[in-house]
């Protein structure tokens, strides 16, 4: 089966029923003080010989991956003995290929997509927490336009619902509100879009409603078209891991220092950009090429190794059969890593 299938989900029914046009689009001075500050995060892993391991990180550029980004301008990954070089791809699946046969070093995916990949025997770890989802600072939900008369779960029912991507957390938010509130998920017509375009597809009636993620949802809702349906994500758990970074299996078990490193460096970059809005977004426009204003409600960084924040995700996708068996969460990690309880 191709790589990408599985990374996409795995279940082709599913995809042939409900995957159709996929319109995907990226997401959309001073640093020296706090790389100082950032510095101190962790110690340095750098080499005897004062040379740093070579590697390479290839992920989506969102606000989601920024980690990456405030790493490497803060020197973390350089403090952590490592040699980093970025690299960008749209679609996550994409990274699959490129790690696995060792032209890249380390990808990112969402929790759905290791689960699948696990399920098929793929050998692949997650080395490096990213994004958390908490209901303290929702960065998703199901938008509608203003002037609908849609106001419960079971008004969308036999409804037009568009996603970025049938395999999401955006995706599986939306189905487990629906029907946790009195709807069927099972009746609704699942259409792919990029989150961008999602308030002009309702507005041409081509769509009911949007599930939608940041910086999509922050801009939508402050525009004078739509409004916020359900912080549908809620439906999942208050809290859960939405994405992170992988190797192989191989590599995780060969090259323990460089993995802890990389953990270490994330994580940290994540602890600072939680605490410091407006200078990771200086940092995002540099490398997204596009405005990040500071009103923009930012994703919250994973601030320590801890496997059961990806727990609640495992559970719906055995819900809705994506998974055959239960799975813990702590299989999916790499046991080379220090992991918090």
């Amino acid at each position: 089966m191709e790589l990408r299938s599985i990374f996409k989900g795995g279940n082709l029914e599913l995809q042939k029923r409900e995957r159709m046009n996929r319109a995907a689009a990226l997401r959309l001075g001073g640093l020296s003080a706090t790389a100082a500050v950032c510095s101190s995060f962790f110690p340095s892993r750098a080499r005897a010989q004062g040379t740093l391991a070579p590697v390479s990180l290839l992920s989506v550029p969102n606000d989601s991956s920024g980690e990456m980004y405030y790493a490497q301008e803060l020197g973390l990954f350089a403090k952590a003995g490592l040699d980093v070089r970025l690299q960008s791809v749209n679609d996550p699946s994409a990274t699959a290929g490129a790690v696995l046969s060792g032209t890249a070093t380390f990808g990112g995916l969402t929790i759905p997509g290791y689960a699948t990949a696990h399920q098929r025997g793929i050998p692949i770890v997650i080395v490096a927490p990213t994004s958390i989802y908490s209901s303290a600072n929702p960065t998703s939900g199901i938008i509608v336009l203003k002037n609908s008369s849609f106001k419960r779960a079971s008004d969308l029912n036999g409804k037009t619902i568009a996603t970025r991507d049938i395999f999401d957390m955006s995706y599986y938010g939306a189905k487990v509100w629906i029907d946790k509130n009195g709807g069927d998920s099972k009746t609704i017509k699942w259409f792919e879009i990029g989150d961008t375009t999602a308030v002009a597809a309702m507005q041409a009636g081509r769509i009911d409603a949007a599930a939608v993620s940041e910086p999509a949802l922050d801009n939508a809702l402050h525009g004078p078209d739509a409004r916020l349906l359900a912080a549908c994500d809620d439906a999942i758990a208050d809290r859960f891991l939405i994405a992170a970074h992988y190797t192989t299996v191989a590599y995780a078990k060969a090259n323990p220092e460089i993995v802890q490193g990389f953990c270490d460096a994330i994580i940290s970059a994540g602890i600072w950009a939680n605490n410091h809005h407006a200078e990771s977004a200086k940092i995002l426009e540099k490398y997204l090429a596009t405005p990040v204003p500071p009103t923009n409600r930012r994703v919250t960084y994973a601030e320590r190794v801890r496997p059961g924040d990806a727990q609640p995700v495992l559970d719906v996708l055995l819900q809705y059969g994506v998974l055959k068996a239960p799975l813990q969460a702590s299989v999916l990690f790499a046991p080379e890593l220090h992991i918090d309880a």
